[in-house]
Parts: structure tokens; C-alpha cells; sequence
């Protein structure tokens, strides 16, 4: 019972250092002027971390949380790449504009410290 317990008090602390993550990364758009849309919006395919309002467009953010800002990076799967680009699909089925909204597909990297990266056009649309 005890390596399950210490299992399942790993998975709550990376599920909390993840919503803080997210919650650090909010903030910084927020203060430079755009608006959180929707936060861990849930679609089909997979959920998408952070949708943040620019103008009339769309930036889906994908939050990758680990030691340093290289692993955070590494950690970013073709698989979860597709998930992304399906959920925003599903997403932008629900917007005015549909699929002729603007959109971009940001990274953010936050390490251990809280020191993030945010890379802005990270994930092509493919």
C-alpha cells in the first residue's frame, strides 16, 4: 500500500505544480493585455491547457511543466501535437468565424523554479 500511496501523492503534486504552471502562464498573458478564453477546455480529442483571446483571434497554448525549460520542451509529443490541433478544430466549431479564425499554437515552458519560456508560433499547424 505504501508505493501506491507515494504514487498517488507524486500524481497530486504534479497535478498541482501543473495547475500552477498554468495559472503563472494565464497571468502573464493576462498582464500583457490579452484575455483567457477558457482554461483545461475539454473537447473530444483531449483538452487544451489555455485558449487566450488576441483581438478576433485564437492562441491555443499547450503548458509543459518539468525540471528545467529543455526537458519541459522535450516533453511535447507528436501525439499530443495532433490532439491539440483536433481539440482546437472541435474549439473553433463553436466560434462566430469557425475555422477562418485566426489562430496560433503557442508552448510554454516552466521549469521547477517557475521560470517560463513562452514560444509563440511553437506548434505549426499541420
Amino acid at each position: 500500500m505504501g508505493a501506491r500511496t507515494d504514487r498517488r501523492d507524486r500524481g497530486s503534486m504534479a497535478f498541482h505544480a501543473g495547475i500552477a504552471a498554468e495559472q503563472t502562464i494565464a497571468q502573464d498573458y493576462e498582464r500583457r493585455g490579452f484575455t483567457i478564453a477558457n482554461r483545461r477546455w475539454r473537447g473530444r480529442g483531449g483538452e487544451i491547457d489555455l485558449i487566450v483571446r488576441d483581438g478576433n483571434g485564437l492562441i491555443f497554448v499547450e503548458v509543459k511543466k518539468s525540471r528545467s525549460l529543455a526537458r519541459a520542451a522535450e516533453s511535447l509529443s507528436s501525439r499530443q501535437m495532433r490532439r491539440i490541433y483536433a481539440s482546437a478544430e472541435e474549439f473553433l466549431g463553436t466560434q462566430p468565424d469557425g475555422n477562418l479564425t485566426e489562430v496560433r499554437f503557442d508552448v510554454a515552458l516552466v521549469d521547477e523554479i517557475g521560470d517560463f519560456q513562452i514560444i509563440e508560433n511553437a506548434i505549426g499547424h499541420g
